[in-house]
């Protein structure tokens, strides 16, 4: 996967390509939000989405999405997708995260055992306008922080403030030699240090995170979802979140050739083509191990109603066992707004698109296509030492303090895999771009409480089934 650099002008000299990208694309026109007049229904779009999900889980979708105006906005990244495809763009491509979203960054283990923080979602990982992540990510700042019950000035300042430390830390990066960028990454710590300096608050929070996810280790999370049953290791029944294979109602949520593909023979032959796709060294570890369960799995918010899987591998060792997940990958949101059809297979288009866009990634990280239902899916193990900040319960200085490490992360990304020369040079050094990108948020936070409340009617007039509470 790779971010054709397209500027659109005809100037090999940087000075002057950027004054040809303002000319194409003012900054100021950033700023700029109204919904166009055949607009699409977004309720259609998400529907649209929906097709080819597992129908039974997709009310808990849609309850999840009816918590607050940023749960919809969470679930909503294909609305947002559309919208953007309308707005001003330079031309410069990185590899996006897709759906940039704040609770889409965290904390987790690499490797070495160490903690980071970096961007933690891939589903829709995609070459596009480097503006759409940064504009989806300032738009969520104004959507959560209204709940927070910040003031309307407090919000806007959110997103000014957040594209600022994404401009600065891509000026810093412009600078840097290549493999500096590609080396670096945000760890615990840091974002610890800027935490403490943000609140007292902020920093009780925080560390409260870390400690949880320090504990969140693959052993913790076998201990959550499994118990021994007669003699042998399995995965718990916590239907509709989690269903093992074994389980007797598995058919209300997996027909037909989704439920051929549950079956002991189907699993094996995916778990054969998954470790095809894993370098040498990690196909040696991961073939001293064997499938001893499966189940079906909810999580998430957009994503509820896709084939998530989870399955329970075991090496020959007493007691030592792992859980990996298995996620549908289908087309990115942003494949049809973008003007370039992907030659990838989905699966390792989202591997390919972590790896690209984090620093360091799980070493778990694979693909494959069902030979059965010729489904697309991800692999990567499940819950390891994974945290992610609770925003509804940060102070104003804590808030902006997460967005800035967010928006670093993010320029970070960005800067790997499109022209960060190109990208800081058309920011500039003055406020402009930040100052739009503050009147763009606000004015999406607007719509995204619009289409919210058009999802509430909808639920109400019987167009659109949720369940509420799971």
């Amino acid at each position: 996967m790779t971010a054709e650099v397209k500027t659109g002008t005809t100037s090999s000299d940087p000075k002057q390509m950027v004054k040809e990208l303002r000319k194409l694309a003012p900054r100021s026109s950033h700023g700029e939000w109204a919904p166009a007049a055949d607009r699409p229904d977004p309720l259609s779009l998400l529907q649209e989405q929906d097709k080819g999900r597992l129908q039974r889980l997709l009310p808990i979708k849609y309850g999840r999405m009816l918590e607050s105006s940023f749960a919809f906005l969470r679930g909503s990244a294909v609305v947002m997708a559309s919208d953007l495809a309308s707005t001003p763009a330079t031309g410069l491509d990185v590899i996006l995260c897709g759906d940039a979203h704040l609770s889409n960054f965290g904390i987790f283990a690499t490797p070495e055992r160490s903690m980071v923080f970096d961007i933690n979602d891939f589903d829709e990982a995609y070459p596009g306008p480097w503006e759409w992540d940064l504009k989806r990510l300032a738009a969520s700042a104004v959507v959560a922080g209204r709940e927070n019950g910040f003031s309307e000035k407090k919000c806007r300042l959110l997103a000014v403030e957040t594209t600022k430390v994404y401009a600065y830390a891509m000026d810093k990066f412009s600078q840097a030699h290549v493999l500096d960028v590609w080396y670096y990454h945000v760890n615990v710590d840091s974002v610890l240090e800027i935490m403490d300096r943000a609140s007292k608050r902020g920093k009780k929070r925080t560390r409260k995170m870390v400690e949880k996810a320090s504990r969140k280790t693959h052993q913790q999370t076998l201990e959550k979802l499994t118990l021994f049953e007669d003699g042998r290791r399995r995965i718990i029944s916590d239907p509709p979140l989690l269903i093992p294979f074994r389980e007797l109602g598995l058919e209300k949520y997996l027909r037909g050739t989704d439920l051929i593909q549950a079956s002991e023979e189907v699993v094996k032959d995916n778990w054969s083509n998954y470790l095809v796709s894993l370098p040498d060294e990690r196909r040696y570890l991961l073939d001293q191990f064997q499938i001893m369960d499966g189940a079906l799995r909810v999580g998430g918010v957009g994503s509820v109603g896709t084939r998530c899987l989870i399955v329970l591998i075991e090496s020959k060792t007493e007691d030592d066992a792992l859980i990996l997940q298995l996620k549908e990958a289908g087309p990115s949101v942003l494949e049809s707004y973008v003007g370039r059809p992907s030659t990838w297979q989905h699966g390792k288009r989202v591997v390919t698109g972590q790896r690209l866009i984090q620093a360091t990634s799980d070493i778990f990280l694979g693909w494959h296509t069902s030979t059965i239902t010729k489904t697309e899916f991800y692999w990567r193990q499940l819950k390891d030492m994974k945290g992610s900040a609770e925003v509804s319960d940060m102070d104003y200085e804590s808030f902006k303090s997460y967005l800035g490490v967010c928006a670093w992360c993010l320029s970070r990304a960005h800067a790997r895999t499109g022209d960060e020369t190109g990208i800081a040079g058309y920011i500039g050094k003055n406020d402009s771009f930040a100052e739009a990108i503050g009147d763009f948020a606000v004015a999406y936070a607007d719509q995204t409480e619009r289409d919210y409340q058009a999802l509430v009617e909808a639920v109400k007039s019987g167009r659109i089934e949720a369940q509420t509470g799971i």
